[in-house]
């Protein structure tokens, strides 16, 4: 079956493809930014005890990568790494794996879902697994050279 590659960094709406034979395969990176009017003393703890600092509006950090398939970062911690939920936008009643990219641009799993993240955040560094399902660019560019892209321009 062939594989097709498409920039869910550039979507802005539903896209629908169809093709027979054709395996349709989200990519890129996007950053989940909550409103500053959300900060309170309980993202203050995530960031002084677990090290997870979530991205608010006031801060939203330059990701250096691009990711097959997507992933949507929504933290990240003192060490230039980020968290975020592959294949799908952050939603805490999705069943999205968690991964972690660290500031070498490895992927490593937290976790199969977004609840057993939450209710092991305190182990979260100790629960790190390679992860193999992943593949990081370090642009868009770069995974073009290898993977084909559609052109959603026509």
């Amino acid at each position: 079956m062939r594989k097709v590659y498409l920039d869910r960094t550039e979507l802005t709406g539903a896209i629908y493809v169809n093709s027979k034979d054709t395996e349709v395969i989200l990519a890129g990176t996007s950053i989940y930014s909550m409103s500053v009017y959300h900060k309170n003393e309980e993202y203050q703890k995530y960031a002084d005890d677990y090290d997870i600092h979530f991205i608010f509006d006031d801060d939203i950090p330059h990701l250096g990568f691009y990711t097959v398939p997507y992933v949507e970062v929504m933290a990240k911690d003192s060490q230039g790494g980020f968290i975020g939920t592959v294949g799908q936008q952050c939603d805490l009643k999705r069943d999205a794996p968690i991964c972690y990219i660290n500031r070498h641009l490895e992927c490593l799993i937290i976790s199969e879902n977004e609840g057993d993240f939450l209710s092991n955040i305190g182990s979260w560094q100790d629960n790190l697994k390679p992860y193999d399902k992943i593949t990081v660019y370090r642009s868009k560019i770069e995974a073009e050279m290898e993977l084909e892209f559609i052109d959603l321009s026509v």
